[in-house]
Parts: C-alpha cells; sequence; structure tokens
C-alpha cells in the first residue's frame, strides 16, 4: 500500500506494533511481483430449467423447484432484468435441539445468458428469510450481479423468521448463521450451476452490506480457496463487538433524554420505549452537521455539503470547542455541556469500566443528519441489539437490560464457551485472525482481490474500524495491501445507503475488471438519486445541491479534491488525490 497510508496514525500500543513486526519477520510475504490476474470467465447458455429440479443431486440438498422467470418479469430498480431460472431448495434440513425445524432455505437465479460468473449474495441483519438473488447490494450500489450477467445465490443463513434472533438458543443454527451456511452453500451451488451449464462458474465472488459485508470477509478467512473477487460494504466484521458497543451508546444517550418522554416501539404497537433523540434532538443533530461543514467542508477545495477529506477533518473539527455551548434553555442552535461530554464519548468508542476499548470510535461526518442515523442511535440500542447481544452472541444465552447492563459481564460472555456452545459468539461471528488478517496472504498470492466500501456517517458499523482494518491489513501483507483490497469511503452516507449522500454507484464491475483484467479501481462515479433515478429517489439530498450529481469514490487515503475549476456538480471537476 502506498506510503501515505501507512504513514497515517493508527491508533495502536507500541508494543503492539513491535509484536506484530516480529510475527511479520517470521511469516512469509507476499513476492515482489504482483500476481498475473486470473483468466476472464467465459459465457455460456442454460440448458435447461425445468429439468433440474429432478436431475440435480447433492448430498443433504432437496430442489423444491425451477422455474424460468422471463425477460422483464424481475427488476434491478427501474431497469429489467433477462430471461433467467429460478431455483428453490433447502439444504440440511434437521429437527433441532430445540424441537424446531431448520434447514438452509435458497434461491438461485440461473441466467439464461450467463457472464460464467457465480455471485454469492450475503444478506444483512440477522438474515431469516431468503432475499431475491439479484446480486443487489442495497437502496446505494444499483447495479445487481443478475443484471450483469451473474449466476447469483441467497439464503436465510439456516433459520426462518426475518430478524427474529431466537434461533441463536440453538447451537447449530448460530454456526450456520456466523460462517458454516457460506461454507455448505458454496460448492452446493457451484454443483448447480455446473448442472445447468455443462460447466462450474470460472470466477465466483461473494459480496453484500452490513451483515452481509461481515458474511464476505469471514468467508474470505475461512473459504477463502472459493472465491476470487469480495465485495464488502459496511462490513459488521465485528458485530458482537458493535452490538455491545450500541447498548453502551444508549446508555450514555439515555442520560440526555427527556424524562418519561417516549415513542412508539417500532415492532410493538402496543409497547413504547423511551425517547432517546429528545436528548439529541434533529435541530440539534442539523447544528453539529453545520459547525462540521464549516470547519472541514472546504478541506478538498470545494465548499459543497459534502466532506471528502474525513480524516483531516478528524483532526481539524472539535465538538466541545466548534459547536456552540447553551448558556439558557435548549433551543436547537447549541448543546449543553452534559450533551456535549455523551455525544463525544459516543464518539470516540464505547469502552469497559476499566478503559479497555469495546470497538472502534466513529468519525464526525455531516451525515449525523441522517434518518438512519437517528434510527441506529436512538431506537436499535433498545430493541434490536439487546437481543442479538443476548440471544445470539451470548453463552449462555441470557436477557440484556438496556441502560443497565452490566457490560464487563456481558463481554465476558460474547468470549464465552461450554458445553453445548462449543464456539464464542465473538469467534462464530468475525474473521480468525481480524487483529492481525495475515491469512489474506494467500489469496492475495493467488491474484483474488477485496473492494470495501463504508459510509462515513455509518451510525452503527464504523469507517473508522473498516480503515483500521485496512492499515493492519497492510502490515500483514508487508505494505502490499493495496495490491489485493481497496477502500472506498463514501462520505455523508449512513448504514450501507441514504443520508446527504451520493450513494449509488456499483462496485462489482470495476471489482471484476480488477480480478480479470489486472485494473485496480482508483476512482470510481456516484451520484446522486434524485427523483428521477432510476433506483428510488433519496428524499435526504439537500434542496441546494443538483439532483443528478455526481462524486469520484476514491480509493483511499487519496480524496476527491475539486480541480479548480467547473461545475462542483460533475465528477470530472475532481481528481482522486
Amino acid at each position: 500500500m502506498n506510503r501515505s497510508l501507512r504513514s497515517r496514525r493508527f491508533p495502536a500500543a507500541a508494543a503492539a506494533a513491535a509484536l506484530a513486526a516480529t510475527l511479520l519477520a517470521s511469516c512469509a510475504s507476499i513476492p515482489g511481483a504482483a500476481p498475473r490476474p486470473l483468466a476472464a470467465a467465459t459465457p455460456a447458455t442454460l440448458r435447461s430449467c425445468e429439468a433440474l429440479a429432478g436431475t440435480f443431486a447433492f448430498g443433504e440438498t432437496a430442489i423444491e423447484s425451477a422455474t424460468p422467470v422471463a425477460a422483464g418479469a424481475t427488476m434491478q430498480g427501474n431497469a429489467p432484468i433477462a430471461a433467467h431460472c429460478l431455483v428453490k431448495g433447502a439444504m440440511h434440513k434437521r429437527k433441532g435441539s430445540d424441537g424446531r425445524d431448520y434447514a438452509i432455505a435458497f434461491e438461485m437465479r440461473l441466467p439464461q445468458a450467463w457472464n460464467g460468473r457465480f455471485f454469492y449474495q450475503g444478506n444483512g441483519g440477522l438474515d431469516g428469510a431468503v432475499q431475491p438473488a439479484r446480486g443487489a447490494l442495497g437502496g446505494g450500489p444499483l447495479t445487481g450481479a443478475l443484471a450483469q450477467g451473474f449466476a447469483v445465490i441467497s439464503s436465510d443463513a439456516g433459520h426462518t423468521g426475518a430478524q427474529t434472533p431466537y434461533f441463536g438458543m440453538e447451537p447449530q443454527s448460530r454456526l450456520d448463521y456466523g460462517w458454516q451456511a457460506v461454507a455448505k452453500l458454496t460448492p452446493m451451488a457451484k454443483a448447480l450451476i455446473a448442472s445447468a451449464y455443462g460447466k462450474g462458474p470460472d470466477r465466483s465472488y461473494i459480496g453484500g452490506c452490513s451483515n452481509g459485508g461481515r458474511h464476505a470477509m469471514v468467508a474470505a478467512a475461512r473459504v477463502g480457496a472459493e472465491y476470487d473477487g469480495y465485495l464488502v460494504g459496511a462490513p459488521g466484521y465485528r458485530l458482537p463487538y458493535a452490538a455491545l458497543a450500541q447498548i453502551w451508546n444508549g446508555a450514555q444517550l439515555r442520560r440526555l433524554a427527556t424524562p418519561g418522554a417516549t415513542v412508539a416501539h417500532p415492532q410493538n404497537p402496543n409497547a413504547t420505549i423511551p425517547d432517546l433523540a429528545s436528548g439529541f434532538t434533529a435541530q440539534e443533530r442539523r447544528t453539529v452537521a453545520r459547525a462540521v461543514l464549516d470547519k472541514c467542508d472546504a478541506l478538498d477545495g470545494a465548499r459543497d455539503g459534502l466532506v471528502q477529506a474525513t480524516q483531516a477533518c478528524q483532526a481539524a473539527f472539535d465538538l466541545k470547542r466548534d459547536v456552540p455551548t447553551c448558556t439558557g434553555a435548549r433551543n436547537g442552535s447549541c448543546l449543553t455541556p452534559l450533551q456535549k461530554d455523551a455525544i463525544a464519548s459516543v464518539y470516540e468508542g464505547a469502552r469497559r469500566s476499566q478503559g479497555q476499548p469495546i470497538y472502534a470510535p466513529f468519525p464526525w461526518d455531516p451525515g449525523i443528519v441522517g434518518a438512519n442515523w437517528a434510527t441506529w442511535r436512538f431506537t436499535n440500542p433498545i430493541t434490536l441489539d439487546p437481543l442479538s447481544v443476548g440471544i445470539v452472541f451470548s453463552v449462555p444465552p441470557s436477557p440484556v437490560t438496556p441502560f443497565t447492563e452490566d457490560i464487563d459481564a456481558r463481554w465476558q460472555r460474547l468470549h464465552a464457551t461450554d458445553a453445548t456452545y462449543r464456539e464464542s459468539g465473538a469467534s462464530l461471528m468475525m474473521p480468525p485472525s481480524q487483529d492481525d488478517p495475515r491469512n489474506m496472504a494467500p489469496l492475495a498470492a493467488r491474484g483474488a482481490k477485496m473492494v470495501i466500501y463504508h459510509g462515513v456517517s455509518d451510525a452503527v458499523f464504523s469507517a473508522e474500524d473498516t480503515r483500521q482494518w485496512m492499515l493492519r491489513l497492510d502490515r500483514a501483507l508487508d505494505g502490499r495491501a493495496d495490491g489485493f483490497a481497496r477502500y472506498f469511503p463514501v462520505p455523508g452516507m449512513n448504514h450501507c445507503s441514504g443520508g446527504p449522500a451520493t450513494d449509488a454507484f456499483d462496485l462489482l464491475a470495476p471489482l471484476v475488471r480488477w480480478v480479470e483484467g489486472g485494473v485496480a479501481p482508483q476512482a470510481v462515479t456516484a451520484s446522486a438519486r434524485g427523483p428521477a433515478h432510476g433506483g428510488g429517489a433519496n428524499a435526504e439530498l439537500p434542496a441546494d445541491w443538483s439532483p443528478t450529481r455526481t462524486r469520484p469514490l476514491c480509493a483511499h487515503p487519496t480524496v476527491a479534491r475539486y480541480n479548480g475549476s467547473g461545475n462542483v456538480e460533475d465528477a470530472a471537476n475532481f481528481s482522486c488525490r
């Protein structure tokens, strides 16, 4: 990786750095010459569809249906998808230790005119539902793998009930959700492709956003030989830690909330939850966003409502200094000292009682105004994260009490095992060696590639956590990480999409060009989703932006800087440098 990235500050103890250097000295490094691009995939035509239901056989697999889908019957945004075969089935049907029926349900979509490539679609949240296998990564990146001609698989990761955590009581279901569903589905999917086309995939890719990004990073560490390209969005690769940090954050923000104020529970209309947003209102968040813009907007050469120079902004902006302090009643234009203390502590990163970090800090960015930001900060620490931490990630499973939880004791339960749960929640969810990712070296050596993107204003999985992983990767790969992985921060974007951002982009096609053509992505054009956008409008675009604004997404550590002339709404007038 280039010298400017390696020289940036990284918050690690000197002793840890020395140990890492000692360990690296004993490891094989990547050869000096970059590996040649992998051979390009070659297309093929679907030989049959309906017959697959009766002819395909694979261990522990039942094909339930295989149905032709006409061109235009499935859409990607407002664009019709070409004719394909929809295969539905399940693997490893079983009776769980809790007496419930389990299986890894899936669907595969096999294009009539196939490009020779396979895409594993990692889904988000707690999985639990088979999402349409279009290979699309949410409201932001709008070009899906199926539309590009890939054969695509999607699954429920081994349990049913979208966003339902109670599968976490069943040990094998935990493991399937964590990583084993990908390991089981991948060889079956490749065999199904071979049956359908007369040959297996020439190149295989895996991608997703949020938990889907975590699936991709875990696959790289655990089944790296199976995939050639990894498209990793907003990776919750330390999901148990991030979820515990959410609970800690909720306790900090509860101190600011109006006593007795409540809002409706998002999943239970008969219940209410404390109104954490009353302690940091939308108007107050706009005040903070304006202060960030005042200090940081022009650092990239243009005052345009976007902070491209994220790292420089962290040094330039100080919440306590740069946001007015209330001298009287709160009126939205200032913050009280208590607000500043609590909000600053959340951005600095959750900690255990003795100061040990639970999770990463979060970067300041004007995307703090986003509705998705508010949901993750004010609602999910009460309704979602306690269930996942308590039931899916803890050994043994046990209830979490928001606002009063013993964080130190819960941290221990994330790492515990017992006779029933033989792998800890932290272990089954996170990539092995995520603190020192030397296990990426074999992937890099054989020519596999990874492209990562992350909204700078993601409020649950920190873009700084992703940046720090890239720095650890660079050390582990002896300073050559940019020959294997590229990281694209998305200024203003919230979790996977939304916020005041140019959040519509395609990173899959650049990943393919890198894997199969040797062309490393450096600048990828992203656009705002105005009312006429084919993938649906982003209601949070500022009124003074062009609805068709474009910007280059730049591979870190380069920054999209204004060239000094030309329309600031056009990416052509910015350069990554």
